[in-house]
Parts: structure tokens; sequence; C-alpha cells
């Protein structure tokens, strides 16, 4: 049922933002070098790496490793890339994620593949069984300044509470949010 909402969505999703899609791309090109898209590997359910698409924010020269790691963030953000991060805007392309089946729309955000502490915690609290999606509980809970532990907690509240009404609160919350921009700190 979860695939079938989540193909039912995201294939109009993915007609009607093509003009969007379009426009952030040209911004991400015509104000940084590099390409507009951004290929990171990240896990997935059981812990299977895949590559997870996003608009690129930051210049071509960043370390790999989460950006709360980096000791100055905003030094590596291209011109658009904090305007992107705070409405959103580059997580758009993980719409083909969803259509690829490596994502759904509502889930714990896929970890990166560096992130040891994280998916050994997931693990531990049977959270890596689930396929993970462009948004989740977390994200609407707190997003980057979340600790890993609290994120995990309610990663693991998603999964017993987990079910299509939920889904559509955390997508509607997930929107407020985006428009308010809300929960980023990078």
């Amino acid at each position: 049922m979860k695939r079938l909402f989540d193909i039912l969505v995201a294939a109009p999703l993915a007609i009607l933002l093509a003009p969007v899609l379009l426009a952030v791309a040209l911004a991400v090109r015509w104000t940084s070098p590099g390409p507009a898209l951004f290929r990171t590997q990240r896990v997935g359910r059981n812990n299977q790496l895949f590559t997870m698409y996003k608009f690129r924010t930051m210049r071509t020269d960043t370390p790999q490793v989460a950006t709360h790691l980096l000791e100055n963030p905003a030094q590596f953000l291209s011109p658009v890339g904090g305007f992107l991060r705070r409405t959103s805007l580059d997580e758009l392309p993980q719409v083909f994620n969803v259509l690829r089946g490596d994502m759904s729309l509502v889930g714990p955000r896929p970890a990166l593949f560096n992130q040891h502490d994280l998916v050994t915690l997931r693990t531990e609290r049977g959270v890596h069984e689930l396929v993970p999606g462009i948004t989740g509980w977390a994200q609407i809970n707190g997003r980057d300044e979340l600790a890993i532990p609290d994120k995990v907690a309610l990663d693991e509240e998603y999964l017993r509470r987990r079910g299509l009404v939920f889904d559509l609160q955390i997508l509607f919350l997930t929107a407020w949010k985006a428009v308010h921009g809300s929960g980023v700190s990078h």
C-alpha cells in the first residue's frame, strides 16, 4: 500500500515540478561551477547503499561528511545553496529516488555512508528495516538541530506509529516547515 501511494503521488509530482526542477538546476549551474545534481551514497533499507540525488548546494571541493561535521559549513555553500536548503528545494530530485523504489515519500532520512554511529543505532532499534524517506518524523521535529540519539528515538517512534494517516500528517507538516524554512541550521 505504501509503495503504491508513493508512486501515485511521486509520478504526477515529478511532472508538475518539472519547471521548478529545471529552474533550480539552471540557478545552480549559473551561480557556481560544477554539476547541478549532487549524487551521494546513502544507507537505505536493510543498510544497503544506494545513490541519492539532490541539487548541489555546496562547492564541488566540499568534504563528503555530514554538514554539521564541517568546521565552518557556510564557507562551502554555493551562492544559492543556503536558499535551496532553507526551502528544501535541494531535496526535489529525490522524487526520482522514490519512483525507483530506493526511497519513500516518508520514512527516516537516509544516513550518509560514513555515519556509522547513526546506522549502528538505527540497526539496534530496527529502524534499518524501513525504506528511507524524503521527509520523516525526525525532520519535522528538529531536522538539523537533533542529536543522533534523539533523531533515532523519533525514527523509532515512526516505526511504531507508521501508517497512511501518520504519513499524510508528516507530509503536511513538512510542507508547512519548508514554506517557513524552519529547522535548517546550515
